[in-house]
């Protein structure tokens, strides 16, 4: 059943019943401040990093789900309720949310009132507006009284919720005229504060929770609302709160609007004080100025609205299937934006204290979002390879306001080397920026310490040289992409994590998938020094990538399938001679991404085995059978129960790999079969099932194993939305970026006909027909640029920044 219905002209999902499946959030903002935000105004705000710079307060896994946020009240009459149903839970007569790129309106009618709250962050500015309108759509006339309500955070989140001794002593604020300053910590050792105001005068406010919920109160029923009246408290110590108190008169048909500013601000260390003890508020003032009314409101959103025209408008489709215009168009690629701002810190599901910014997840995102924002692709290439060591091994995580290596986490993972190549040739093929590889860039963020950028991707690259095992494949180290399948930790400690132990000392365990990453994203570092004129160069590395195709396919294949590694004592995994995890999906992926076995036959045999043991109604499972037990030699995967996360659960993450490696073989129709069966608006009548939201991708769906199939977790942020990104519009749909141009190359099923791309590369905007007169998969006949037929299937860069239109007939 469905909870909502996509918008496409308004690029919205518009949500009728607060009481969906699970939280359905939207994520708000685009340059440092971030918010996110429930389609109840559950969820909380940050400025750059969401663990050191937390503004508003949010608990994890609370009861219910969903409590606490951007919350309003209206006490009408002897009644009070919040017009976004959370967190007071009465019924209201109508509701209806509206999720958009980079904002949230959330709409309510009761007792002929009608309410809407407009939740965004404006471009360029540190700051959250609540835009709050109130509308009397009856024939007499109202007075209510409405109630604002944030909880302050102490700014860093994990000492906030359990360093209790301290942060229940420091808490202070101040209040200014119908401005709440939130500045724990301003007079010790930060330069920074937070606000909330509100455009009006105010009745009333507070800003002690105690006082305002009332000692046994919560959220869903404050003492202030119940009363009607705010008791204009002020916190000292204990849990800092903002609220503004509003009496409201409206006469029939009348609206009133009010403009709330949630804001952060930083002050040079020798402009912090005006005077003794007395902030300087110049910069809140600024902002709360400039957002003063709702003309400025609506100016930003409409300049947020070409923000995201931009973006958007530099890859579209037009074809007969709206659920793929829809993905294609909006939502994949808004959601390629999101992971690009937030890696895997902060949603509904990862807190935004412990993991920071990916390695190996920041240069995958970066496929995703490169073509949208290419010069915040080079800055992020650049901070991740700060993070690289000298001999070419890096930091897994890093967090993303000091941009320094996660000492907690530390390094170890034998893939992540090679992602940073994979991005960085994407990024020069998107830009034509060939200076990017003189960067000089840090060794482990040491200034004093660097290297070219080209540098870094050798050391990337000879990292899995060095680091080879007895069959010549490469050495897993803690862990490959699958951070589950732990081949040196042996843990039977339930208090140490899988990733960072290692409990066997040895160089034996070995990744068939690295094998395959390594050929795959070997011949791009080769085709780069192709571009770069160094030919020998350019063969060296073919002739260790042939090697290593070599030793894949002779050591790395079993039956009909590719291995997905050999344990620390050489034992197969993944293999028919297991009586569990017989075979894996990664390496079928990248491997036959790689082009290894297409020769021979032996990827045409392990993608028909994908089909056949791990395809299921949902998507493809990540093994097969799943694990029943513990297995103490292959670690955390084998911990989950059957069907869940790692364990057979389906990894929406590499089922793209998959689509790829049948675009490989040609075969267009089960490609998409594997797209449609996990891209969110192909399954949005199934919501019920699979409880995350409709419009973006989940990290993983509950296997045919589970005791739920097609229930999913771990939505917004995951590798799957750049990945899936990626195979539909690179390989499926097949127009690809390269060195000096475009590739058409597209692998469709056979009744795909009169496909519309336009697709904008380097400022010049190139709208691509693609005719299928003889109904096949793949297959370029000829491509006719302005009435100019041209041999192949290549379509040589025009740099005017003019328009041309390209004629792809398959054949």
């Amino acid at each position: 059943m469905k909870f909502g219905y996509f918008d496409d002209k308004s690029r919205e999902y518009v949500i009728n019943t607060p009481k969906t499946p699970y939280p359905w959030i939207n994520y708000l903002g685009s340059d440092d401040m971030f918010g996110l935000v429930s389609n109840t105004a559950g969820g909380y705000c940050f400025y750059k990093d969401a663990r050191l710079r937390r503004i508003t307060r949010y608990r994890y896994n609370n009861i219910p789900l969903d409590n606490g946020g951007r919350y309003f009240y209206i006490k009408d009459g002897n009644e009070y309720y919040s017009p976004s149903w959370m967190p007071v839970k009465k019924d209201l007569d109508s509701y209806e949310c509206r999720h958009g790129l980079g904002y949230t309106k959330i709409k309510g009618v009761k007792n002929n009132l009608q309410t809407e709250i407009t939740y965004t962050i404006p471009l360029g500015d540190n700051v959250e507006i609540h835009r709050v309108s109130l509308k009397n759509t009856g024939s007499s006339a109202k007075e209510v009284s409405l109630f604002s309500f944030i909880e302050f955070c102490l700014y860093n989140a994990y000492d906030d919720m359990t360093n209790y001794q301290r942060t229940y002593s420091i808490g202070a604020v101040e209040v200014d005229g119908s401005v709440i300053y939130h500045k724990t910590d301003y007079r010790e050792r930060r330069n920074h504060f937070a606000f909330y105001s509100v455009n009006t005068p105010i009745d009333g406010f507070d800003t002690d929770r105690d006082t305002f919920l009332g000692q046994f109160g919560g959220l869903h029923e404050p003492e202030v609302v119940a009363e009607g009246k705010s008791r204009n408290s002020v916190a000292t110590g204990w849990n800092p709160i903002a609220s503004h108190g509003l009496n409201v008169k409206l006469a029939p048909n009348e609206e009133k609007v009010f403009v709330f500013v949630l804001g952060y601000v930083e002050n040079k260390e020798e402009e912090k004080w005006v005077s003794k003890g007395v902030i300087n508020k110049s910069k809140a003032v600024a902002l709360i100025e400039k957002y003063k009314d709702n003309n400025a409101v609506e100016k930003a959103l409409a300049d947020l609205a070409k923000h995201w025209d931009n973006l958007l408008s530099k890859y579209s489709v037009e074809s007969d299937d709206e659920k793929l215009n829809r993905m294609v168009n909006i939502w994949n690629p808004y959601q390629c934006m999101t992971t690009f701002n937030m890696s895997r810190s902060a949603s509904f599901f990862e807190t935004g204290i412990g993991r920071g910014m990916g390695f190996r997840d920041s240069n995958q995102d970066l496929l995703g979002f490169v073509h949208q924002i290419p010069h915040k692709a080079k800055q992020r290439i650049l901070d991740i390879a700060a993070t690289q060591f000298e001999d070419g091994s890096a930091y897994h995580q890093y967090q993303p306001l000091t941009k320094k290596g996660n000492n907690e986490i530390g390094s170890g993972f034998n893939d992540d080397p090679l992602w940073l190549i994979l991005a960085t040739t994407a990024y020069i093929k998107e830009t034509g920026d060939i200076s990017i590889l003189d960067e000089q860039v840090p060794y482990d963020c040491n200034p004093n310490n660097t290297g070219t950028l080209l540098e870094h991707l050798e050391k990337s690259f000879t990292y899995t040289l060095n680091n080879l095992g007895p069959h010549g494949l490469p050495l897993i180290g803690r862990a490959d992409w699958n951070d589950c399948l732990n081949l040196n930790c042996f843990s039977t400690n339930p208090d140490e994590s899988f990733q960072t132990c290692q409990n066997k000392q040895g160089r034996t365990a070995e990744s068939v998938f690295i094998g395959g990453m390594f050929v795959y994203i070997g011949k791009e570092y080769a085709q780069l020094f192709d571009k770069l004129g160094n030919k020998e160069k350019s063969q060296s590395i073919m002739n260790e990538v042939q090697k290593m195709k070599d030793c894949v396919e002779t050591h790395g294949y079993d039956k009909d399938w590719f291995l997905r590694a050999y344990d620390f004592y050489g034992n197969k995994v993944g293999s028919d001679e297991n009586e569990e995890g017989k075979i894996f999906i990664e390496p079928q992926g990248f491997c036959v991404m790689a082009g290894i076995g297409v020769e021979s036959g032996k990827a045409l045999r392990a993608m028909e085995s994908v089909d056949k043991y791990l395809n299921t109604k949902y998507g493809c499972v990540l093994q097969n059978p799943a694990y029943s037990e513990y297995h103490v030699n292959l670690g955390e995967i084998s911990s989950y129960p059957p069907g869940y996360k790692e364990n057979a659960g389906i990894f929406c993450h590499n089922n793209p790999w998959i689509m790829i490696a049948e675009t490989v073989l040609g075969r267009g129709e089960k490609a998409f079969e594997y797209y449609s069966k996990i891209a969110p608006a192909y399954i949005e009548d199934i919501s019920e099932i699979h409880k995350m939201e409709p419009y973006v991708y989940a990290q993983m769906i509950a296997g045919k194993d589970a005791v739920k199939p097609g229930e999913a977790k771990n939505s917004w942020l995951t590798g799957t939305a750049a990945w899936n990104y990626e195979a539909i519009t690179k390989w499926i749909l097949g127009v690809r970026p390269d060195y000096d141009g475009i590739v058409v190359d597209p692998c469709v099923p056979k009744d795909w006909d009169n496909i519309k791309i336009k697709r904008v590369f380097r400022e010049t905007v190139y709208n691509i027909t693609i005719k299928n007169p003889n109904k096949i998969n793949k297959g370029v006949k000829k491509v006719i640029i302005d009435g100019v037929e041209k041999e192949g299937n290549f379509i040589p860069h025009i740099q005017d920044k003019g328009t041309h239109n390209v004629e792809v007939i398959m054949g």
